[in-house]
C-alpha cells in the first residue's frame, strides 16, 4: 500500500517523530551519570502528569503488568478487593486479583454506564468486618469508552467510613483528560506508556501516595520484581530491579517534553476538541439505525476513545478489516461482550485534527463500500464541528 498507514487504535497510539528520534540511539552504561539524570526527570515530570507529590514507579511491562504490581504490594491472598464492572479491563483486572489469590466482590455493570458511587457505598458498609482492602476503578474502560467519576468513587468511600485504599486505572485517561492523584484522593495511580503518553507499548507506571506505602511497608513480601520496597532506590538498577529499559526511557524523556511544552490544560482542550468531531460524526452516523454509541450518555463519553456498537447482521470486524487492509486506517475491535459488535475509535495521544477527519473519511468510505447503513454527511458534520471557535 502506498502513502501512510494510520492508527486510530486506543492503544498502541500513534508515536511522534521526535520520539522515535529519541529512541534511535545507542545506549549508555548504566552507571552514567547522563542516564541517572534523564530517568530522575522522567520521575519527577510523571508525578506531575499524575498530579501528585507521591512515589513513582517504572516497570518494564504493560498496563497488565501495572495492575499486578499494585495489587502485588496492597494485597496479600485472602484480601478482598471491590471491583465495579464497567467493561473488559475492569473484568481483566479482577481477573488478575483472583490469580493473585484474593477475592473479588464485583459490582455487576452493563458496560454502557460509568461506575454507580452509590453502589461502592453500599458495598462498603455491607462491609463490616473491614474485609475489603481496595477499590480498583477504571477512570476510562478502553474496551468500552465509559468514562467514571473518580472524584464521586472517592466521595462514595468517604461517606461509608471505610478504610479500603483507592486505586485507579489511568491507561487510558492519564495525560487525555484531568486526573488529579492528590487533590482527589487517590492511593495508587496506574498507567501505561502506549496510549496518551504517546510511548511504544512496554512501560507500566504507578503512582503511590504515603498511606499506599504506609500500607505496602508492612505487608510480607512475597515477590521481588513488583516490590515497592526494592525499587525506593537512588541507583538506577535498583529503581528498575535491574537493567534500565534505556531506549524506552529515552523516548519518554522526549514524550514528557512534548507535554511541558504543550501544556495539560491545552492537551486536554485538544482531546476534548478531537473527541467531539468523532462524536459527532457518529452521531449523524447513528441516525440510520445501524450504529450506535456503546456509552449510552453523553456525559459519560470518553476523550480517549469512541466505542461504537453495530446493528444485529453487521460484522464490526469485517468494517475494522476493510478499513485496514483497502484503505490503510486501522480501528479497534469489539472485546469480550462487544467482540464483533463494536469497533473502537482511538483518538488520543498526538494527534490533531487532519488525522481524525481522515479516519473519519476512511470510515464512511468503508460504510459506503460494504454497504453499512449509515446517515451520510458524518464527516462533513465533524469539519463544522471543528470549525467551531470554541469547539471542545
Amino acid at each position: 500500500m502506498t502513502g501512510h498507514e494510520f492508527l486510530h487504535a486506543p492503544g498502541p497510539t500513534h508515536i511522534p517523530d521526535r520520539v522515535l528520534a529519541a529512541m534511535h540511539r545507542q545506549p549508555l552504561d548504566l552507571v552514567d551519570k547522563r542516564l541517572k539524570d534523564i530517568a530522575h526527570s522522567c520521575f519527577a515530570d510523571l508525578a506531575d502528569v499524575f498530579r501528585t507529590k507521591g512515589q513513582v514507579f517504572i516497570y518494564a511491562a504493560n498496563g497488565h503488568g501495572g495492575w499486578e504490581a499494585a495489587l502485588a504490594n496492597l494485597c496479600v491472598p485472602g484480601d478482598a478487593v471491590l471491583v465495579p464492572e464497567v467493561g473488559h479491563f475492569s473484568n481483566s483486572w479482577a481477573d488478575h486479583a483472583r490469580a493473585l489469590g484474593l477475592e473479588v466482590i464485583s459490582l455487576q455493570g452493563d458496560w454502557r454506564h460509568a461506575i454507580d458511587p452509590d453502589a461502592i457505598e453500599a458495598a462498603l458498609r455491607r462491609d463490616s468486618e473491614r474485609r475489603i482492602k481496595a477499590v480498583l476503578a477504571v477512570q476510562v474502560d478502553t474496551g468500552t469508552g465509559v468514562a467514571s467519576d473518580i472524584p464521586a468513587v472517592r466521595a462514595a468511600m468517604d461517606a461509608a467510613r471505610h478504610p479500603a485504599l483507592l486505586v485507579a486505572d489511568t491507561i487510558a485517561s492519564l495525560g487525555a483528560m484531568p486526573f488529579e492523584m492528590d487533590a482527589w484522593g487517590v492511593d495508587v495511580a496506574i498507567t501505561a506508556s502506549q496510549k496518551a503518553l504517546m510511548c511504544p507499548p512496554g512501560l507500566a507506571i504507578l503512582a503511590a501516595n504515603e498511606r499506599a506505602l504506609r500500607s505496602a511497608a508492612v505487608l510480607p513480601t512475597s515477590q521481588r520484581y513488583w516490590d515497592w520496597k526494592t525499587r525506593m532506590a537512588e541507583e538506577n538498577y535498583r529503581a528498575f530491579c535491574g537493567t534500565m529499559p534505556e531506549q524506552h526511557i529515552f523516548g519518554l524523556r522526549a514524550a514528557l517534553d512534548m507535554i511541558t511544552e504543550e501544556g495539560l490544560p491545552a492537551i486536554f482542550a485538544r482531546h476534548r476538541r478531537l473527541a467531539g468531531a468523532v462524536q459527532r460524526a457518529v452521531e449523524v452516523w447513528a441516525e440510520a439505525g445501524a450504529l450506535s454509541f456503546n456509552a449510552a450518555l453523553r456525559e459519560q463519553r470518553a476523550v480517549s476513545v469512541t466505542a461504537v456498537r453495530t446493528a444485529e447482521g453487521i460484522d464490526a470486524d469485517r468494517i475494522r478489516t476493510h478499513t485496514r487492509e483497502t484503505l490503510g486506517v486501522s480501528v479497534a475491535g469489539g472485546l469480550g461482550l462487544l467482540s464483533g459488535r463494536a469497533f473502537r475509535i482511538g483518538h488520543l495521544g498526538d494527534l490533531n485534527a487532519p488525522m481524525v477527519l481522515g479516519c473519519l473519511a476512511a470510515l464512511e468510505v468503508a460504510f459506503i463500500q460494504l454497504g453499512v447503513p449509515h446517515a451520510p454527511g458524518g464527516v462533513r458534520a465533524a469539519i463544522e464541528f471543528l470549525a467551531e471557535p470554541d469547539a471542545g
